[in-house]
């Protein structure tokens, strides 16, 4: 009968999937495919969970990529010049919602170090901008080389204790930065902070020409309130204008101009835009005002 026999389907089924996992850890011939193989048998069995499938998968596909994959390109960097004065730090700071800055001299291949914003908290309670000295306060830089495998450069940022490192190619040209958030979003998705989140306004005035919008905000909404003509019947929303623009779905950080309207992606995942931040022409004039 069939309870008598211990080569039933079901245990044949465990059988093998628990010599998989045998081959895979006991030094058997075992490759990069073998396991992810097992990882997929463990999903589908439901032995371990969506998320930490996706993690696991994300650490192997890690351990393969070098710095020139995942860095922010040169053309979306946001950097500080070491003359400029507070007055004009402080709008970037706030306009880019990031919390370190590459510091250059003469131009962006001339990197003189780093700026942590809260380091200039104390130029906020008493003391003058006149003792301001950028020179004095910005950090180190490191430096790397595009061809640093991503893996090793995770260990460097967690015993080293930095976040953040300036790319350069083999000429000595700075291509780009990277930081350890880069890295761990590739390993658990998405890592929202304060500036990542979900704005409750459909429309929210950050800065100057500043906004910050939910992507799925209507674009007769949107024409209504930044007074100008984006074309409705190519899409619903100000988002899908973007989408369309960009001919891909974007990634954070990514930048785009449109009609003289900066857009860049805020928060993003692999099926929709979220949060977007529109930098508008200088001198524009918005109305402020969205239909009831």
């Amino acid at each position: 009968m069939s309870e008598d026999n211990p080569h039933s389907s079901n245990g044949s089924t465990n059988k093998s999937f628990l010599d998989k996992i045998v081959q895979v850890f006991t030094g058997e011939p075992q490759n990069k495919e073998e396991l992810v193989e097992v990882l997929n048998d463990a999903g589908d069995r439901d032995l371990i969970k969506p998320e930490t499938k996706q993690m696991i998968q994300g650490v192997l596909e890690v351990s393969e990529m070098r710095v020139r994959d995942i860095m922010v390109p040169r053309s979306q960097m946001v950097t500080i010049d070491i003359n400029q004065p507070l007055e004009e730090i402080l709008p970037i700071i706030l306009e880019s919602g990031h919390s370190r800055f590459p510091v250059s001299s003469e131009d962006i291949d001339h990197i003189e170090g780093v700026l942590l914003a809260k380091d200039l908290l104390a130029y906020g309670f008493g003391q003058q901008e006149t003792d301001f000295s950028l020179k004095s306060i910005i950090r180190t830089a490191i430096i790397i080389p595009e061809s640093k495998k991503v893996e090793p450069l995770l260990k460097d940022f967690r015993s080293q204790r930095y976040h953040m490192a300036v790319v350069v190619d083999e000429y000595g040209g700075v291509s780009g930065l990277v930081t350890i958030e880069d890295i761990l979003e590739l390993i658990v998705g998405e890592i929202e902070d304060e500036t990542d989140d979900e704005i409750e306004e459909d429309i929210k005035h950050l800065a100057g020409n500043v906004y910050q919008l939910k992507s799925l905000t209507e674009l007769c909404d949107f024409n209504e309130y930044f007074n100008c003509q984006f074309n409705v019947d190519a899409a619903d929303t100000i988002g899908g204008i973007v989408i369309h623009e960009f001919g891909h779905m974007p990634k954070k950080g990514e930048i785009i101009t449109i009609d003289h309207f900066e857009f860049k992606v805020i928060s993003s995942d692999k099926r929709r835009l979220q949060v977007l931040q529109v930098t508008l022409p200088k001198d524009h004039v918005v109305t402020g005002k969205l239909s009831d």
